[in-house]
């Protein structure tokens, strides 16, 4: 498994490539994430690392232990970092690059040309088949009767019942969704910033998880320079 890095989508911004042309990028802020953890096969049975990322500030010390429950403030702990509000972990081959409380920061992308983003899209409730399926509806004359429904779902007497997994009415969004292969356009490690090229899931502020694009792996892009 590709190295993950966790972030917050901060919004869409547009620079200028060499050619002059404009770029749109999704802005992702990505702190330093923390290791919390080193799993390993003699403990585990297999080899990974666990990073932290977003710490949680608290404006008086006594109030940390509401925050968390007493196995995650140990796990911290034990680790002897402070506490994070999002875990996750991938597989590496060997451990021996990493140690407990090392920070990982937005710098591992300066090599990476492409990257995988995975984040919880917007909700969007309880829709429509016509927003949530595209349907295209009925006539919008007066007395159809028929404008956004869905239409007829079932058969006669044989099958007489509705086969499951049809596409009908319910909740839209909300849902962990990938977009790959998006493209490096800039990586500024003094203010912690990755410039993608294209959308990322999810509204601003949001949790991003980034990875190294598995279908490019390896492929380098050329990363633009900002101009004034």
């Amino acid at each position: 498994m590709a190295l993950k890095l966790m972030g917050k989508k901060r919004g869409m911004v547009q620079v200028f490539d060499e050619e002059g042309n404009i770029v749109v990028c999704t802005v992702i802020e990505a702190e330093p994430n923390i290791v919390t953890q080193i799993k390993t096969k003699e403990t585990d049975g297999y080899n990974a690392i666990q990073i932290g990322f977003d710490k949680v500030t608290v404006n008086d010390e006594r109030t940390l232990p509401k925050r968390l429950n007493k196995p995650q403030l140990g796990h911290y702990k034990k680790a002897g970092v402070e506490p994070r509000r999002h875990l996750v972990e991938f597989t590496v081959e060997k451990t021996d690059d990493y140690k407990l409380g090392q920070e990982l920061g937005v710098g591992l992308f300066n090599e990476i040309g492409y990257v995988d983003a995975t984040a919880t899209s917007k909700g969007k409730g309880y829709q429509g088949v016509i927003k949530r399926h595209h349907f295209a509806g009925g006539p919008a004359a007066h007395g159809s009767s028929f404008h956004r429904h869905a239409g007829s779902t079932g058969q006669r007497t044989t099958p007489g019942r509705v086969f499951p997994g049809g596409k009908k009415a319910g909740h839209m969004g909300h849902e962990r969704v990938t977009v790959q292969n998006l493209k490096v356009v800039m990586v500024k490690e003094a203010d912690n910033l990755i410039l993608v090229k294209g959308h990322v899931p999810g509204p601003n502020n949001g949790l991003v998880y980034l990875s190294e694009a598995v279908k490019k792996k390896g492929v380098a892009a050329k990363k633009s320079a900002p101009k004034k």
